[in-house]
């Protein structure tokens, strides 16, 4: 405490006065904790039963037996104790512990309002510390002001009133991390919500951590498949990179990462799936179609739901990043999606309103940039000095009738390596993966893919991109020269091709064996009533007869011209087959 001229003062309170020894004693510990004479006077407090509470500015000396159990109990959660161990433990700690003569900082609550609680007296907090209340609701520091701060609640704030205690924990928000977290269902805190039991992490990761540097990244140049044959041909993405899934509500977004995680079974990849303000039901079905196909064994949930508080909405993401770190760093690649961020910069707007700051564009905090982009920029591919991990980010935004230009679309699509547009016009009318070639993009590109891809692949993008030129321009003649026509049913049947049903994602040789057969025109003359039908024979005929060589494309990630013929050759011989069978 400070008198009216600043002076630093000391109180001590107890329910008895305390005697002269016991005031020299205090005198004594005052002068030699701060290097100077501190004022001490005792004040009665009827609600201390035993022991003394010393208060000197915001340090608080509790000595009081609430305090040496609150004590005792925060050295208890520190050793972490599993429950078959918690009574030889409590005996061990009981011997053992020492009362602390570390000062606590306590504060007082002056407002509560929502999820927000300003307090004073925490002179020395810091952003993005835990506080904890009296009710034992933590929260974090948000807003820095003179002689208050600001914090939003990571719970209930019912019980938190005015003139209640709030302590400092001198740790910043962080994320308990481990193994065993894989094949688990947690909310943003890390504690589980399965129903599984509980979780012994490994060790505890702060949320907030600097981005590698450019020494400590190397290029992005190793395939991170999704087995999606659209975005894989065109758009390929790389371990280290951050692709953007953008698109309208109900466009097949969460279909995408979902395919994707799927497609990294048995590929050492870990997943990492964070859910921002979704329905907890919708949450619910994803685990278990994760579940049903084996891929929650590499996989973590984290979910804030649309029924949690925003502040935990506003943590989750950089939770889950928290988490993915903790492999990246121990040299396993990860891939993380964020499911979505245009949820998330709610939340935060929501809180910035709530904490009084000055909204910008589209009413959004001008910071809302920088909360992105440094969640954003801890995706990388770490230099084989740094273990060589990686992770890769694929943040989800949701657009509002396929407008990109909006504030938050364009704000992560300038901190992002590319982006995977779906267009609702594609998806209702049955293209799916409804991915717009147009305004879809990886920067990286041709970087991220295997040989084989790549020389497979060839221009198909270019291909499709002629075909929606010429679809449009022909909407207005009925008279089309042969050529033309040909050219129309060729790009019919790649788009036809590249179709794909949602859990069917396709190995790299399957890939192969259809863009091969397709850019060099084996499937033209295909009904496209058919083409599923054929698709699905030509990959069974070709596995069938060289499954030495679908080993080694995907093994090794080349087709050297002469395994490329024969791919040709059999799609050619599979193609007289099916027109023997089925006509044509």
């Amino acid at each position: 405490m400070r008198n009216a001229r600043g002076r630093l003062t000391a109180e001590l309170r107890s329910a008895r006065e305390p005697s002269q020894v016991q005031l020299q004693r205090f005198g004594d510990f005052l002068t030699r904790t701060y290097q100077r004479k501190v004022p001490l006077h005792w004040e009665k407090d009827d609600t201390l039963h035993t022991g003394f509470r010393l208060q000197v500015g915001s340090d608080v000396y509790d000595w009081t037996l609430d305090g040496r159990v609150r004590q005792f109990t925060d050295y208890l959660r520190q050793l972490e104790p599993g429950e078959e161990e918690l009574l030889p433990l409590m005996r061990q700690a009981a011997s053992n512990w020492e009362l602390s003569i570390i000062p606590e900082e306590i504060g007082e609550v002056l407002t509560v309002d929502g999820e927000i609680a300003t307090v004073s007296g925490l002179e020395h907090a810091q952003y993005g510390e835990i506080l904890v209340f009296a009710s034992g609701v933590k929260g974090m520091v948000q807003e820095l002001r003179r002689g208050e701060l600001s914090c939003v609640l990571f719970g209930d704030g019912e019980d938190i009133t005015a003139g209640s205690m709030v302590r400092r924990t001198h740790k910043t928000a962080g994320m308990p991390v481990g193994d065993a977290y894989l094949g688990r269902v947690v909310d943003a805190l890390g504690v589980p919500i399965d129903g599984k039991g509980r979780i012994h992490p490994d060790t505890y990761r702060p949320i907030e951590f600097p981005a590698p540097g450019i020494l400590d990244r190397q290029p992005v140049n190793t395939p991170m498949e999704t087995g999606l044959l659209t975005i894989d041909s065109m758009f390929p993405i790389g371990r280290g990179q951050r692709e953007l899934i953008i698109g309208d509500r109900q466009t097949g977004k969460t279909a995408i990462a979902l395919d994707t995680i799927l497609n990294q079974k048995g590929k050492d990849v870990m997943c990492v799936y964070v859910a921002i303000g979704q329905k907890t039901s919708s949450v619910a079905q994803l685990v278990e179609n994760l579940n049903r196909r084996g891929a929650m064994d590499y996989t973590c949930v984290i979910s804030a739901p649309a029924s949690s508080s925003a502040a935990l909405q506003y943590i989750a993401p950089y939770a889950g990043c928290a988490l993915a770190e903790f492999f990246m760093y121990q040299g396993q690649d990860v891939l993380i999606v964020y499911d979505d961020l245009s949820k998330h910069a709610i939340a935060y707007r929501a809180l910035s309103l709530l904490l009084e700051r000055s909204p910008g564009r589209e009413a959004y905090p001008g910071d809302v940039f920088y909360l992105h982009s440094r969640l954003l920029e801890r995706a990388a591919h770490l230099s084989d000095e740094r273990g060589g991990g990686s992770m890769t980010a694929l943040p989800i935004v949701e657009t509002q009738a396929g407008d990109v230009s909006a504030y938050i679309p364009t704000n992560i699509i300038s901190i992002t390596d590319g982006q995977i547009f779906l267009e609702s016009e594609l998806f209702f009318s049955g293209q799916r993966p409804a991915v717009n070639v147009g305004l879809s993009v990886s920067r990286v590109g041709g970087d991220a893919q295997t040989k084989a891809m790549k020389s497979s692949a060839g221009a198909i993008r270019l291909d499709l991109a002629q075909y929606r030129e010429m679809e449009v321009f022909t909407q207005f003649s009925s008279d089309l020269d042969d050529a033309t026509k040909r050219q129309l049913s060729y790009g019919q049947g790649l788009m036809r091709l590249l179709r794909q049903s949602q859990y069917a994602p396709l190995s790299q040789h399957q890939q192969v064996i259809l863009l091969t057969a397709a850019l060099h025109h084996v499937m033209q003359d295909v009904p496209l009533d058919d083409m599923d039908r054929f698709r699905a024979g030509l990959l069974s005929f070709v596995e069938e007869q060289v499954p030495d060589l679908c080993r080694r494309v995907d093994l090794t990630g080349f087709l050297p011209e002469e395994d490329r013929e024969e791919l040709l050759n059999l799609s050619r011989q599979f193609l007289e087959v099916f027109r023997g069978k089925h006509g044509g």
